[in-house]
């Protein structure tokens, strides 16, 4: 669930680069360094986020010893150079998103979909989380599960398993932690749940509990790479990130994420994302007020 957040206005970017010396970066170093993001997490910049770049990316640069884009550019790109790499792609990619949200995802999940899923399926349900950003959305996923096959649940006894992704390193070691502050806390969780699934371990800090964290499996993962080895899935969140593709991109993961999918799964997608080209190999499920998409079977 990335979200880019402009931080800073033009006028507000060059005042700051000339009082760090740094040098601005030109269309070409833009181009060439949007050129290389997109090759690498699939995310496209447009023209009017140059700005961005330099602001995002001051703290390594200094680290570096580095005075612009154009010799960061050549350090990323050298052999043995991958940590480096992983903190461009952390810098690049701000995460934003909160417990709960849109609501009509988790409620249908809950009322309707596990419901169905553990009244057909005798085994274990499987769920995947894609772009998982600070951890929020699994997590939340992970709570109704609990709530619903834990000793006094409608089905005591079921098991879920969620897979959550991310392909920034960063943000998947604090989602392992799962430690948020009082403003992550409160945004879009409901005080009785506040109370159930998590313990304060500071003045302003709260950590998810036990029970809950080890439901959920945390990886690092490329969405413009393969999917090996993660197997099937029943239903997969993929939200608020696939806006940040190219079209041609886009349908491509989407392409396979319906392989990922089991026959009638289901694809949730953020509120202002679409099938686009897609469209044949899904079918839309009305969620009141949402949507969601079902994985329809491979014409031969």
């Amino acid at each position: 669930m990335n979200c880019w957040v402009t931080c800073l206005d033009k006028r507000d970017f060059f005042n700051w680069t000339s009082k760090n010396q740094f040098a601005d970066p030109n269309r070409e170093e833009f181009h060439k360094f949007r050129d290389y993001l997109e090759s690498v997490s699939g995310i496209h910049l447009p023209d009017n986020k140059d700005y961005l770049i330099v602001t995002r990316l001051k703290k390594i640069l200094q680290n570096q010893g580095l005075d612009s884009i154009t010799s960061l550019l050549s350090e990323v790109q050298r052999a043995g150079r991958r940590e480096l790499r992983e903190q461009v792609i952390n810098a690049m990619t701000t995460n934003e998103t909160f417990w709960f949200r849109d609501n009509y995802p988790f409620h249908y999940f809950q009322q309707r979909l596990l419901p169905d899923l553990f009244r057909s399926r005798a085994g274990k349900i499987r769920v995947w989380c894609a772009a998982c950003s600070s951890g929020q959305e699994p997590y939340s996923l992970a709570m109704l599960a609990d709530e619903m096959t834990s000793v006094g649940g409608q089905f005591a006894g079921r098991q879920v398993e969620f897979i959550a992704t991310d392909i920034s390193t960063a943000m998947l070691e604090r989602c392992k932690e799962g430690v948020y502050d009082k403003l992550e806390i409160t945004r879009g969780m409901r005080p009785e749940r506040m109370q159930k699934h998590f313990h304060q371990v500071s003045e302003n800090l709260w950590q998810v509990e036990a029970n809950i964290r080890q439901k959920v499996n945390f990886r690092q993962l490329n969405l413009t790479d393969a999917f090996i080895g993660l197997g099937k899935f029943d239903v997969i969140f993929c939200r608020n990130v696939l806006i940040y593709f190219n079209s041609e991109l886009k349908t491509n993961i989407l392409g396979r994420l319906h392989e990922q999918l089991v026959t009638n799964g289901t694809l949730f997608l953020g509120a202002s994302e679409g099938l686009g080209a897609s469209g044949n190999l899904f079918e839309m499920i009305q969620c009141e007020p949402g949507i969601a998409y079902r994985a329809l079977a491979k014409t031969p």
